[in-house]
């Protein structure tokens, strides 16, 4: 199982909807949490440690990132998704970006072929 955390500004739009669309991908735990002082949900040093990926909307969450958990990052990916504050909630074409650019990085396991048993 691998442990992908979104962060964004808010918790409210971007991070959320991440969640939302990888959590019915098989082998991965999704959570999402805010940068901000003012998020819904604010990112805690529980949830660096719990991940594996932590995948950052814009470069200044990255920065503000580094500056509050350099301790809890030892080892961590940390991928920059270059996604505006632009959509809302499930927005289609936040989506689609978001399929595209994290998707990339986390592998839908192959189906499985049934196995053809010679008698």
């Amino acid at each position: 199982m691998t442990n992908v955390l979104f962060v964004c500004s808010a918790n409210r739009l971007r991070s959320p909807t991440a969640e939302q669309v990888f959590s019915t991908w098989p082998g991965i735990e999704t959570d999402s949490a805010g940068i901000s002082n003012d998020a819904d949900v604010l990112l805690s040093t529980e949830q660096v440690e719990w991940a594996d990926i932590i995948f950052v909307m814009e470069k200044a969450h990255r920065n503000k990132l580094n500056r509050k958990f350099r301790a809890s990052l030892n080892g961590k990916r940390v991928i920059c998704l270059d996604i505006p504050d632009d959509y809302e909630f499930m927005d289609p074409v936040l989506v689609r970006m978001l399929e595209s650019r994290a998707g990339r990085f986390l592998s839908r396991p192959a189906p499985t072929r049934p196995t053809r048993v010679e008698g």
